[in-house]
């Protein structure tokens, strides 16, 4: 991006500058204020109303049901308020505390692996010189096809007898390969993996775009300096991507509830070992009972609250100085 005007300043003919940037300095030396059209908030209105419809509205919405025992089969319920109570409640769930514990586990096993995952395979393909767009385009693949797509198929791939990884397993040698989705030691990790090969190809663009930016004369330096690729790696690449992991980390802090993976891989099974806090925060909502409403917003108000706080823990640690 090209430096701001300043008076006394040249432009070239063939400059960027040239025209409505140049208009534009001569109005702001001069102190005029440009004038807007009010007809072109027409053109963004319908997008702002649904903006406010389906994002700001249930927000709103939601943080008032966390202080109501809202239940959706009894209408009345809606605006009954019972101040902490839910909250209250919260601390003496034990169902609670597991299914937290489990998102936590879940999001310490996928968070770190897609990281460094993808920074691997972006290092690689920013040494790709030709035909780098091929190893872009297949790394975002995953981000683009559509959640339930991605997790239908791997239950298919996880299938017990005729699954993809057991069958070539089998044709291995392995007699017995594990029963990936219903057993209690592999189930939360096969979810963990699927959520790792979603969420890895959104990484590895952010660290491109890192790397794409660092001056290839740094390195040119340092290896006439006499410092090897993993000084390289160590003392300019990784602090000059600060600003990407920062960005990564800001996006998904707070935790993982995994609330569709666990609905579509497992239902929470086996014997509810895969039971997250996403999942459970569903079963309270639409499953169980009276269809507890405002216990399950108040659950997810906390989260809201804990990821907050995450972002700025994160904005703390790694902001630039």
């Amino acid at each position: 991006m090209s430096e701001a005007l300043q008076p006394g300043d040249s432009v070239s003919p063939g400059s960027n500058n040239l025209g409505a940037l140049l208009r534009e300095f001569r109005r702001q030396a001069k102190g005029e204020k440009v004038k807007s059209n009010p007809f072109g908030y027409l053109f963004i209105a319908p997008a702002l109303v649904l903006y406010l419809v389906f994002n700001i509205w249930p927000m709103f919405r939601g943080f008032a049901m966390a202080f109501t025992d809202y239940r959706f089969i009894y209408p009345k319920s809606k605006w009954e308020f019972n101040g902490l109570a839910n909250f209250v409640e919260l601390f003496e769930d034990k169902i609670f505390w597991e299914s937290l514990g489990l998102s936590v586990r879940f999001t310490l096993i996928v968070l770190p692996s897609a990281l460094v995952f993808a920074l691997l395979v972006a290092l690689l393909i920013n040494r790709v010189r030709n035909g780098s767009g091929f190893y872009r385009w297949a790394s975002y693949l995953p981000v683009i096809l559509p959640t339930a797509v991605t997790f239908l198929m791997w239950g298919q791939f996880y299938g017990d007898k005729f699954g993809f990884i057991n069958t070539n397993l089998r044709a291995l040698g392995v007699e017995t390969p594990p029963n990936w989705l219903g057993s209690v030691q592999y189930a939360l990790l096969s979810v963990a993996v699927v959520d790792v090969w979603r969420a890895f190809g959104f990484f590895t663009i952010l660290f491109l775009i890192g790397l794409y930016n660092i001056n290839a004369e740094l390195f040119e330096a340092a290896a006439i300096d006499g410092a090897n690729a993993w000084q390289q790696f160590w003392q300019i690449t990784l602090p000059l991507l600060r600003p990407t992991f920062l960005l990564i980390l800001v996006l998904n802090a707070g935790i993982n509830p995994a609330a569709e993976q666990i609905l579509i891989l497992t239902g929470g099974n086996p014997q509810n070992a895969t039971r997250t806090l996403g999942f459970y925060n569903f079963q309270v909502a639409f499953s169980f009972g009276d269809l507890r409403m405002g216990y399950a917003a108040s659950m997810s108000l906390l989260l809201w609250v804990v990821t907050a706080l995450m972002t700025a823990f994160w904005f703390r640690v790694l902001r630039e100085r």
